[in-house]
């Protein structure tokens, strides 16, 4: 199913012309060979350009279409007229300048093969070139010296002839066309992803720019090892993919990686997403959403569209109409080593998907700090909520991320990793934050628990609850305040000190801080003093007992209750004021 939808998207951007078609792939070009229609080297021409890149300009290798490049594992294989200094000029840039030899040799008898019999003068140039260069020299030549260090550091090169590149010559197009078609009289299987007789690609393609693989690819699909073998059968005849399907999956698979809106990046995952039909302001929309973009797009405008798609109606996005019945394909990514690891594959609609991304950011709907201006918290929001701030490594665990992601995206129940990676950081950090009581109350209200009743689970404080853990929070958020009233430039609060304990043997700590809190009150003006009284009875008379231990739910009650009372603190400062009175 991921190749087959792979496989579509290519055909759809090959007709539009956005992707190479078969025998060509996009490779980054840092210099152009330009030589002579006698074959001397006559000057090497810099192919950066300049691009924007998070409002930071940085100069990169040209993106061109060139003959495909072939998979290199280990041997030599060369490619054929665009390639690296070693086998276009045998310059030795791995410290073995045997091996340079060889890649130079090996690239002259193949070019030569391809171009020998061609009258075309840009084919002659080329054999000439190569029948003529000294790659033992090579590094001496005066023409390379000023870009030597640059070329030895991985650049690839192509072939120029006067002003025309060699790989964008019509007849030599057609050459290597012919000559990279595969032979129908080959071994041929049924392909499982067209389901049509033809070879079967024996090496799958390198997928390119997966954070954390290996920087020349890793492969969707490969077999290492004997344990993975069917049959005696070897490597790609294993899985009877046919070389036209490889490569149609693999480049669109690249280009989705190398389109900002088409992919974002959670920890060591990758995610990458599009619809069937190829409309990119689906992505877009998509991507705007699981980003929480509001800095490039306003969040009214985002939400009016993601509601009106959950709803089963169309919206407008960058002025074009997207379609809830829309096919929309999601897939989760992540290194392993030389291969890649599929974390996940969602395929629905656009509405289906964009209902249950809308129901998830309502469970996590809470009141939020004034200064907090995000209608939506993204999924990285969610996680960083899990890691620790001053921890070296800051990328939340990967496993979870995938689980959370999936969770959501197929409407299911949230992994309890999430929970346990909040209450983790809570406890460490003595802090609730919006996102870690967003994640709470979501968590509850998908995970229905009996520990757990929905009377708390509120965007704002439930000021009518009854509940003892829940009205616990509150209270110890009323105590902390009442030590910060008198105390402004205190240290250590309470906190810091027994934010945890309170939260799980109750019994222990509140008559300790409860008695603090009264010698507190003591040193405050009257009308402070009754206004905080009058909070501390109201919330206490809702406590019949004080527990002598919590369960985690009952803890992420308390949670809830403290977060909700500390946000109420900052809801309007006329209003507390009139409360409190006026000596």
């Amino acid at each position: 199913m991921i190749l087959q939808s792979l496989l579509e998207y290519y055909e759809i951007l090959a007709d539009k012309g956005a992707v190479p078609r078969t025998g060509w792939s996009t490779a980054k070009v840092s210099f152009a060979i330009n030589i002579s229609e006698e074959g001397e080297l006559l000057y090497l021409l810099p192919l950066f350009e300049e691009i924007e890149d998070k409002k930071k300009k940085r100069t990169v290798p040209k993106e061109m279409v060139v003959p495909e490049q072939v998979k290199r594992s280990s041997g030599v294989a060369p490619n054929f007229l665009c390639d690296s200094c070693a086998y276009l000029l045998g310059i030795d840039n791995k410290g073995k300048k045997q091996r340079a030899m060889e890649c130079f040799a090996a690239s002259a008898r193949y070019h030569k093969e391809i171009l020998g019999k061609s009258d075309n003068p840009l084919a002659k140039a080329i054999c000439l070139f190569f029948s003529r260069w000294n790659a033992e020299e090579a590094e001496d030549s005066q023409i390379l010296m000023d870009f030597l260090d640059e070329i030895k550091k991985a650049s690839t090169l192509v072939f120029r002839v006067g002003n025309q590149f060699a790989h964008n010559d019509e007849e030599i197009k057609a050459i290597w066309q012919s000559y990279c078609r595969i032979p129908e009289d080959t071994e041929s299987t049924v392909c499982l992803v067209t389901g049509q007789k033809a070879s079967p690609a024996r090496l799958h393609p390198n997928i390119k720019g997966v954070m954390g693989a290996q920087t020349a690819g890793a492969a969707l699909v490969s077999f290492n090892a004997d344990a993975y073998n069917s049959y005696g059968k070897e490597q790609g005849n294993n899985a009877a993919v046919s070389k036209y399907a490889a490569f149609a999956y693999g480049t669109a698979l690249n280009k989705l990686i190398s389109t900002p809106d088409n992919h974002i990046r959670l920890g060591d995952m990758t995610i990458v997403f599009w619809a069937k039909t190829a409309q990119q302001e689906a992505a877009d929309l998509f991507s705007a959403l699981m980003e929480a973009k509001e800095n490039e797009v306003t969040g009214t405008n985002l939400k009016k569209a993601m509601e009106r798609i959950a709803n089963g109606k169309p919206a407008m996005w960058e002025d074009v109409e997207i379609s809830p019945d829309t096919p929309f394909y999601i897939l989760g990514i992540s290194p392993n080593a030389a291969r890649l690891s599929v974390r996940f594959f969602i395929s629905n609609s656009f509405g289906v998907i964009a209902n249950r991304i809308m129901e998830h950011q309502k469970r996590l709907e809470i009141t939020r700090p004034a200064f907090d201006q995000r209608d939506y918290l993204s999924f990285w929001a969610l996680f960083n909520e899990t890691v620790n701030k001053n921890s070296r490594d800051k990328s939340p665990s990967s496993v979870m991320a995938g689980e959370v992601v999936r969770a959501v995206l197929n409407g299911e129940r949230y992994p309890a990793s999430l929970l346990n990676g909040v209450i983790l950081r809570i406890r460490a950090e003595h802090e609730v934050t919006r996102g870690r009581a967003a994640i709470i109350k979501a968590f509850y209200l998908k995970n229905t628990h009996p520990g757990f009743p929905k009377e708390v689970l509120t965007v704002e404080k439930n000021e009518n609850t009854n509940d003892v853990p829940y009205n616990m929070g509150a209270l110890f958020s009323v105590l902390e305040e009442i030590q910060e009233k008198v105390n402004p430039q205190i240290n250590t609060t309470i906190k810091d000190k027994y934010f945890n304990s309170a939260s799980a043997t109750p019994s222990t700590i509140f008559p300790i801080i409860i008695a603090l809190s009264q010698n507190h009150l003591k040193k405050m003006e009257k009308g402070n003093k009754i206004y905080f009284d009058s909070k501390l009875t109201k919330i206490l008379a809702k406590i019949d007992n004080l527990p002598t231990r919590m369960t985690l739910p009952e803890q992420g009650r308390f949670m809830l209750g403290y977060y909700h009372e500390k946000q109420k603190r900052f809801e309007k400062k006329e209003d507390t004021q009139d409360e409190k009175g006026t000596n």
